[in-house]
C-alpha cells in the first residue's frame, strides 16, 4: 500500500516536472478566419465570372475588400496579430485583389481583343498586384521608409487598385444597357485603363494613408452626415456610387504627390535652418 502510494507521489512530480503545452489562443485565429474568408469571397468571384454573372462576380471583391479592411484592425483589437497573419493576408491580397479582377476583366472584356494581347493585358495587373505586395512584405521591417514617416502610402493598395481597375464595370453597371455594350469599346476602355492602375500600384508616387488623416473639430457632423448620405446612396444605387467614390480617389492622387511635396518642402527647410544654427541633424 505504502509502495503504491509512493509509486503515485512519484508519477504527480514528474507530471509536475514536464513542460505544458502552449495552444494557440482563439484570438489569434479570428483574424486569420477573416483573411481566409476573403480569400474566397475573391475566388468566388472568379467563379460568378466563369458563369456570366458579372454583378454577383464584381460584388464578391467588394466583400473580398471589406473583409480585408477590417481583419487586421480586428487582429490589433484582439492583440492577435503575427508574422503569419501578415504573409496570409499578402497571399489573400494577391489571390482576391490580384487574380481574381485579372480574370474578370478578361472574361468581361479583353478576350475580345485580337490575337493573345488581351491576355497580356490582364496579367499586368496580376504581376503589379503581386510585386507590389512582395515590396510591401520586404519592407515591413524596414527603418527607411519616407512615404510612411510622412504619413503617405508608397503607390496605391491593392484593393483599391482592383477597384479601379473594376470601374468600367461599375459603369456598365450604371449605365446598362446603352453603355459598353459594343465589345470592342468594351476592351478598348479596359486596355487602356488596365496598365494604368497596374503601374499606380507599382509605382513610387505616395497616396494618402487614410489611417493618419486628421480632421478639424468643426468638421466632425459634416463628417458623419457625409458618411450616412454615402451609406444611404450605396444601399440605393451603388454602382454610381461605387463610380464616382473611385473617380474621387483617382482625383486625390495629384493631390497627394503636392501634400507630400509640401511636407518634403517643410523637412528640408528645418533641417537647413538647424544646420545654420550648428544644431546637427539626427542620425
Amino acid at each position: 500500500m505504502v509502495r503504491r502510494r509512493n509509486d503515485d507521489d512519484s508519477r504527480l512530480m514528474a507530471g509536475r516536472d514536464l513542460p505544458r503545452r502552449r495552444g494557440i489562443p482563439l484570438r489569434a485565429l479570428i483574424p486569420n478566419a477573416v483573411t481566409v474568408l476573403a480569400l474566397c469571397f475573391g475566388l468566388t468571384g472568379v467563379r460568378f465570372a466563369i458563369g456570366g454573372e458579372w454583378e454577383k462576380a464584381v460584388g464578391a471583391i467588394l466583400v473580398a475588400g471589406v473583409l480585408d479592411g477590417i481583419d487586421g484592425r480586428i487582429a490589433r483589437l484582439l492583440k492577435g496579430a503575427s508574422r503569419f497573419g501578415a504573409e496570409l493576408d499578402s497571399l489573400s491580397d494577391v489571390t482576391a485583389f490580384g487574380v481574381a479582377p485579372t480574370l474578370i476583366l478578361y472574361l468581361w472584356a479583353l478576350q475580345h481583343l485580337p490575337g493573345r494581347l488581351g491576355w497580356v493585358i490582364a496579367l499586368s495587373h496580376a504581376i503589379a498586384c503581386a510585386l507590389r505586395l512582395a515590396r510591401f512584405n520586404a519592407q515591413i521591417d524596414a527603418a527607411d521608409q519616407p512615404h510612411k514617416k510622412a504619413g503617405f502610402l508608397t503607390g496605391i493598395p491593392a484593393p483599391v487598385g482592383a477597384g479601379l481597375t473594376l470601374t468600367p464595370l461599375f459603369l456598365h453597371f450604371w449605365l446598362a444597357p446603352a453603355f459598353l455594350d459594343d465589345l470592342t469599346v468594351r476592351a478598348t476602355i479596359v486596355a487602356v485603363t488596365t496598365p494604368i492602375v497596374a503601374f499606380l500600384m507599382v509605382s513610387s508616387l505616395p497616396s494618402f494613408a487614410w489611417g493618419s488623416l486628421r480632421l478639424r473639430p468643426a468638421w466632425r457632423l459634416p463628417m458623419l452626415a457625409g458618411v450616412g448620405l454615402f451609406a444611404g446612396a450605396l444601399f440605393t444605387n451603388p454602382w454610381a456610387t461605387l463610380t464616382l467614390l473611385c473617380a474621387c480617389y483617382a482625383a486625390t492622387l495629384p493631390l497627394a504627390v503636392r501634400a507630400y511635396a509640401r511636407v518634403k518642402g517643410r523637412e528640408a527647410a528645418r533641417l537647413a535652418t538647424g544646420a545654420s544654427d550648428g544644431i546637427q541633424p539626427p542620425a
